[in-house]
């Protein structure tokens, strides 16, 4: 097999703000694997070292040591490369950008999409949440009414950067109280701040709030304490967090997961003990998102997922857009047809 490795950056239309920090633009790195036939898989791998403490640098030297072992393979045996590149790469996200090449692969050699390779009876649409990157009221507000004209019926902001309850109070203001709003604090808030401010943003009505605390031990101490229902983010890959339920949900991304092999496996183990299980992207480029995509198909998670990521980058088309708050899995064999020409763009 021939590997390639590319570095991409993709600028976002206007700077994320997370409790963990500040982005404006993502770098992606594209993994392509060549097999004797001519057929190319492609992966990805999308590292946010604020979030999640990887770094680009860290990604392309992993990624190094499994070129080795796939460019000596003479034949596609996916769970066997992977499972030899699980041993040389301690970097989830480096893994997952082989493991979705090489299902990629292996739907182009059998002409099927991935999601038929995981045994899903079809491609069904995948219900997502529209997430709210304004930070000032005025701008979540109007975010809010555009997603509702748009037809989602879940709505995801950040919390823990400033003004949380006045910005969510604009947007059930806009939203009504038909629609679900769901927050997300990436472990900014201490277990006391947490208390306090679930409590005054009780009014608000919250679906559910992500990563209140850091630490699944601290979230399960919260869950017990407070009437919101939490989920498990950065904390779902610590070990042990998916021992025993923790609290009600867990958020699974293809990039923490080692790829969609890894988040099904995941995924299998949550449901086990009774966790309710949805999918997230941490800013990922399509072939990220097309594979959650496929994994939900198989999965067919009961909450929206937070998917609809793409239309935030700038000068780059969306080539899997939300419709009336759903987005249907790419076509073609493997993750899809076209993806990766929006890689190609300037």
């Amino acid at each position: 097999m021939r590997v390639g490795i590319e570095l991409v950056r993709a600028r976002l239309r206007a700077p994320f703000v997370a409790g963990w920090g500040e982005v404006e633009e993502r770098e992606l790195v594209v993994v392509s694997v060549h097999d004797s036939a001519g057929r190319v898989g492609y992966g990805e791998a999308a590292p946010l070292e604020p979030y999640d403490g990887v770094s680009v640098e860290d990604v392309l030297g992993e990624l190094e040591r499994c070129r080795e072992l796939l460019t000596r393979a003479r034949a596609l045996d996916r769970a066997e490369l992977l499972a030899q590149c699980a041993e040389a790469s301690v970097v989830p996200q480096a893994l997952a950008a082989v493991d979705l090449a090489l299902w990629d692969l292996a739907g182009r050699e059998a002409g099927r999409p991935v999601w038929a390779l995981l045994g899903a009876a079809a491609p069904d649409p995948v219900t997502v949440n529209y997430t709210i990157a304004a930070s000032d009221r005025a701008g979540a507000a109007a975010e809010a009414g555009a997603a509702r004209a748009a037809g989602f019926r879940c709505l995801k902001a950040k919390v823990g950067v400033g003004d949380d309850a006045g910005r969510l109070a604009a947007v059930r203001a806009v939203a009504g109280p038909e629609l679900a709003i769901r927050v997300d604090a990436n472990g900014a808030w201490s277990l006391a701040e947490a208390l306090a401010t679930l409590r005054v943003l009780a009014p608000v009505g919250l679906e559910l709030c992500e990563e209140p605390v850091r630490g699944y031990e601290e979230i399960e101490r919260l869950s017990s304490l407070v009437g919101v229902r939490l989920a498990l983010d950065e904390s779902a890959e610590q070990a042990g967090a998916l021992d025993r339920r923790r609290c009600h949900a867990v958020c699974l991304k293809v990039g923490r997961c080692g790829g969609i092999s890894g988040l099904l496996a995941a995924a299998r183990r949550a449901r086990k003990v009774g966790y309710d299980v949805y999918l997230a992207s941490a800013l990922d480029g399509p072939l990220g998102i097309a594979a959650a995509l496929h994994a939900a198909c198989s999965l067919a998670p009961a909450r929206a997922c937070g998917l609809a990521t793409l239309s935030m980058f700038a000068g780059r088309p969306d080539p899997l857009p939300a419709r009336a708050g759903q987005i249907a899995p790419p076509t073609g064999a493997g993750l899809g047809d076209g993806l990766i020409d929006w890689y190609r763009r300037s």
